[in-house]
């Protein structure tokens, strides 16, 4: 049973970079086939798909986030990391990391931008 933890900082100021790291355990991200997402829900409103990483370390990003999105993967560690950089109050949201096409989602961590 594959599981996921989201962990990271639960405050950012306004202008900086958010990291957040995805634990993964009971399977290897590097499982062929295995593609991991970050998808995150800003209060009071729908799931947004923000980009996602294949077993390969081929990454996929939405266009509207692309130029602020860097998700990347610590094989060692077997987690997946986000980085989401000149932060606003926009992006305040529960962010949650998902094994593509599968249930397999972490709990999400709050992030609010605040200064």
């Amino acid at each position: 049973q594959v599981q996921l933890q989201e962990s990271g900082p639960g405050l950012v100021k306004p202008s900086q970079t958010l990291s957040l790291a995805c634990t993964v355990s009971g399977g290897s991200i590097t499982t062929n086939d295995y593609y991991w997402s970050w998808i995150r829900q800003p209060p009071g409103k729908g799931l947004e798909w923000m980009g996602a990483i294949a077993y390969s370390g081929s990454t996929y990003y939405n266009p509207s986030l692309k130029s602020r999105t860097s998700i990347s993967r610590d094989t060692s560690k077997n987690h997946v990391t986000l980085q989401l950089s000149s932060v606003t109050p926009e992006d305040t949201a529960v962010y949650y990391c998902a094994r593509v096409n599968t249930p397999n989602w972490g709990q999400g961590t709050q992030v609010t931008v605040s200064s």
